[in-house]
């Protein structure tokens, strides 16, 4: 079944511009809350009953590490620092969150997202894993999810809408940007911020594009063994105009990108919370 990318893409429009201008919509029932520690961003996601965005909040971080806290105190700051700013703009306490974990993750890093969560008080309701919260959002029942993030690229293959295999491999937008930093002779933080810059994107693509062929020649191993018609790329680090035409050449399968990839797998996460 295909998706309807402009469909879709409106939606995750509609909530990167809450985030984008401060704003919160007005909504009615309960409010699903999602919050999504990622390598370089932490984002807080709400949404109303029907599933429409009302609400949310990003910040730059680097408290998340190849999927593995590594700044327990920062990260709760963090989240307390959303939610306050959040709550301020709905004019309501959050009580309620789902998170996500990428791929496999099992025993104590669950245990630590969790944690996270629940220190800035939120009561945890679920835990997913991340490409399978990005397919919630794109209504995907068929296809591999793909969700590169800054740590790690988290694959899930999805059939009659049932996860039937995933992975998780250590490559990721920090591997763009010590490509970038190594290339120019700067810093991490300076090759970081290159590879961001929109002004300068083509350029550094050019640099990075054999990091992200590397990504496919891993997307296309753990896919060669299921019938996948169509690929679906998230996460931050796929934000680059050519990613995906990268994955289609050397994959040989379709791969879709919608609008704003670093704020699918959020959404997602907040469609799945339970309460």
């Amino acid at each position: 079944m295909s998706i309807d990318v402009e469909k879709i893409n409106n939606y995750i429009n509609s909530f990167a511009k809450l985030i984008n201008e401060q704003e919160a919509k007005k909504y009615n029932g309960d409010l699903k809350v999602g919050v999504d520690l990622g390598t370089a961003n932490i984002v807080l996601s709400v949404i109303d009953e029907e599933g429409n965005p009302v609400a949310g909040a990003s910040y730059p971080a680097s408290v998340v590490k190849d999927g593995l806290v590594v700044d327990y105190v920062g990260a709760v700051k963090i989240v307390k620092e959303l939610k306050n700013r959040v709550e301020d703009l709905l004019d309501t306490t959050l009580t309620h969150a789902a998170t996500a974990v990428p791929p496999g993750t099992i025993g104590g890093n669950m245990k630590a997202i969790s944690n996270v969560v629940e220190a800035a008080e939120l009561e945890v309701t679920n835990v997913i894993d991340e490409p399978t919260a990005a397919a919630t959002v794109l209504g995907v029942t068929d296809g591999a999810v793909v969700d590169v993030g800054g740590g790690t690229t988290g694959i899930s293959i999805l059939k009659n809408g049932e996860v039937i295999y995933t992975a998780d491999e250590p490559t990721g937008g920090t591997h763009m940007s010590l490509v970038v930093a190594g290339h120019y002779k700067v810093s991490f933080a300076e090759g970081d911020a290159l590879k961001m810059d929109p002004a300068r994107q083509d350029e550094v693509f050019s640099i990075i594009k054999p990091v992200v062929e590397k990504m496919a020649s891993i997307v296309k191993r753990h896919t060669r063994d299921f019938d996948v018609d169509k690929i679906y790329v998230v996460g931050g680090a796929s934000c680059f105009d050519e990613f995906e035409d990268v994955f289609f050449k050397e994959i040989g399968i379709e791969t879709i990108k919608p609008a704003h990839p670093l704020l699918i797998t959020p959404l997602g996460i907040a469609l799945n919370s339970l309460k």
